[in-house]
């Protein structure tokens, strides 16, 4: 957990296909307090969206999850990543193909860590092949301002980001 300014609040960090899509999702989740757009896992400082859409980055589209611990939990947090993306694709989401479009939880701490495998174990118990992986957090690049709550500015939902209850 990288914690913010305020004492109640932590940061987060998930991959899965789109950011749009993902971003929707948690910017409409009980104790989240604000959400960003960028990229995280790559070789390259300032990549720009045409740089990772270029495949040769090393970046995944990643959201930036602000919340309140007194209001939502890690846990949590996590289950609805894995609830509103096909975590058992392997070369992206829906119809984003390529390495920019990965599922994958970026930890901050060991406990993330481990609530991320508790939770794949889970999934794999429930007969899923998870395709998900961990890495640690690196720096996440913030994507230009028009990439910001795109779904909330446009006024539609995601073609490629369903909700469905698995937990």
């Amino acid at each position: 957990m990288i914690p913010v300014d305020g004492v109640n609040l932590q940061k987060a960090y998930f991959a899965s296909g789109c950011f749009w899509g993902t971003e929707y999702y948690f910017m409409k989740a009980k104790g989240v307090v604000e959400t960003a757009v960028g990229y995280m896992g790559g070789h390259v400082d300032h990549p720009t969206y045409e740089q990772v859409s270029g495949k040769k980055t090393g970046h995944l589209e990643t959201v930036e999850v602000t919340y309140d611990i007194t209001q939502t939990s890690y846990e949590e947090l996590v289950k609805l990543f894995f609830e509103t993306h096909d975590f058992t694709q392997t070369n992206g989401q829906g119809p984003d193909i390529g390495p920019q479009y990965l599922s994958c939880i970026f930890y901050s701490t060991p406990e993330e860590e481990e609530i991320a495998e508790k939770c794949i174990s889970i999934l794999e118990e429930k007969g899923y092949t998870v395709a998900t992986s961990l890495r640690p957090a690196t720096t996440f690049w913030r994507a230009e301002d028009y990439h910001q709550q795109y779904y909330e500015h446009k006024g539609s939902t995601p073609y490629c980001h369903v909700y469905r209850k698995i937990f």
